[in-house]
C-alpha cells in the first residue's frame, strides 16, 4: 500500500513540477533581443539585450532594466522577424465632425 501511495505521489505530483522545471529552463535559455516577457513580479518589457545570466529589459521608451535570467516568468510574444516591406504606415484618422464643416 505505501509503495502505490509513492507511486501516486510520483505521478501526481514530481513528474509534473519536473517539466515544468524544464520548461521553464527552456524558456530562460531562448531567450533573444525582441522578446516581449513578464517578471516574476508582473512587470512588461522588451528583451533589449542578454547574456549567461542576466537580461536587460526596456520597460518604457529608453529605460532600460537589468534582471537575473530566473526572474523572467514568461515570454508574451516571440521577436519578429520586420523588414521595411512589412511596415505599413497609419493613416490619418478624420473626424466626422470636422468633415461636416467642411
Amino acid at each position: 500500500m505505501i509503495v502505490l501511495l509513492f507511486g501516486v505521489m510520483y505521478f501526481m505530483m514530481i513528474r509534473p513540477q519536473q517539466r515544468r522545471r524544464r520548461e521553464a529552463e527552456q524558456m530562460q535559455r531562448t531567450l533573444g533581443p525582441g522578446a516581449e516577457v513578464v517578471t516574476i513580479g508582473g512587470l512588461y518589457g522588451t528583451v533589449v539585450e542578454s547574456d549567461d545570466e542576466t537580461v536587460i529589459l526596456e520597460v518604457a521608451p529608453g529605460v532600460h532594466t537589468r534582471y537575473a535570467r530566473p526572474a523572467i516568468s514568461r515570454v508574451v510574444s516571440k521577436p519578429e522577424q520586420r523588414t521595411e516591406d512589412d511596415e505599413v504606415e497609419a493613416e490619418p484618422v478624420i473626424d466626422e465632425a470636422d468633415a461636416k464643416k467642411d
